[in-house]
């Protein structure tokens, strides 16, 4: 679609709590990543995959090779297809989808690099977005913008909430200024207001993913991490990310309402690198919400945290350290197909 971007032609990144058509996952595999890791990461996944499978059509990718262990594994509630991967990272290598509320559905086929190079190779996922909607029969707009998934959140209503230290990371567009990147999000998801928090949390892979800090949880209100511990770096950050999110109106003028949410009680390490724990790193379903448990004190706080603010969804936990080994959780792992 040469030229032309999704605003154009009236399309928007809906809510991740409008309806959808199915939650697209993929099926992690790349060695030099999970290491010993690998068999855990994959059962976690599939785990979620049937979690998700419980609200919602699930489709799981697999390299060819993988398929049948990937199918055995997920069980019959999931269907799995062949297609040419790196890793399993859907939220950030697969399409952001848009519609135009008539009826019309396509795709965003963000640039991706892994998270600013970070892992070799790539270019099988970063073909993916351009697969799947080759497949899906879906029109595809090519953005030309570094981006992954999981860096913004949307609410439907033109507010689109991001952190500073990815979306303006030099490892991603480095010729590229904050008013640039605002006016391509506009033009390509469809939206008009931009929340900016600060930093992600301490040691994120990803650069400060906000997924992993905050997202809406409906019109004008956002679950936001905290964390009690000043001596934690993370408290800084998360503070400065609470007193911004205190300013901030949304597209329509309203001040956002913040609901808290801590972080786990205690800090978790492989091989002496602190893993980025979130709980607000979930995949929100029809009638459901999918999120992480860690075996942490913080477990059934955030529970019932998540279940208030989702009353009309049904909140199940999986267990998700495994998949954090990897640098990502429930969210980064899920895209969803909105329905038109």
């Amino acid at each position: 679609m040469a030229d032309r971007t999704p605003a154009d032609d009236g399309f928007f990144m809906p809510a991740e709590w409008a309806p959808h058509e199915r939650c697209w996952m993929a099926w992690p595999c790349r060695d030099s990543l999970w290491g010993e890791g690998l068999a855990a990461a994959r059962a976690a996944h599939a785990a979620v995959a049937k979690a998700i499978s419980g609200f919602e059509p699930v489709t799981m990718l697999a390299n060819a090779e993988e398929l049948e262990e990937a199918q055995a594994q997920c069980g019959p509630g999931v269907t799995c297809q062949a297609m040419p991967l790196d890793d399993s990272w859907m939220r950030d290598s697969g399409p952001s989808f848009v519609i135009d509320g008539k009826g019309g559905i396509a795709g965003v086929d963000w640039r991706f690099n892994a998270w600013g190079g970070k892992f070799q190779p790539y270019d099988q996922d970063a073909l993916t977005a351009e697969r799947l909607l080759a497949q899906l029969e879906v029109s595809r707009y090519a953005a030309p913008l570094v981006l992954e998934g999981g860096s913004i959140h949307v609410d439907g209503e033109g507010t689109l909430l991001t952190s500073e230290e990815c979306l303006l990371n030099p490892n991603r567009n480095p010729d590229l200024g904050r008013a640039d990147i605002e006016d391509l999000l506009r033009r390509y998801a469809g939206v008009e207001r931009f929340v900016w928090l600060g930093e992600g949390l301490d040691k994120d892979d990803t650069d400060g993913h906000v997924d992993n800090i905050a997202c809406f949880v409906r019109p004008s209100v956002v679950m936001a991490v905290t964390c009690d511990d000043p001596a934690d770096r993370n408290h800084a950050i998360l503070k400065d990310n609470l007193a911004r999110l205190a300013k901030a109106k949304d597209a329509r003028g309203r001040a956002l309402e913040v609901i808290e949410l801590p972080l786990p009680r205690e800090p978790r390490y492989v091989d002496g690198q602190r893993l980025a724990l979130s709980y607000v790193n979930y995949y929100i379903a029809n009638g459901g919400v999918v999120m992480p448990r860690f075996g942490d004190a913080n477990d059934a706080p955030a529970f019932e945290i998540v279940s208030r603010a989702f009353p009309e969804r049904k909140v199940v936990q999986v267990e998700a350290s495994a998949i954090l080994v990897g640098g990502g959780g429930i969210h980064c792992i899920t895209q969803q197909q909105p329905r038109p």
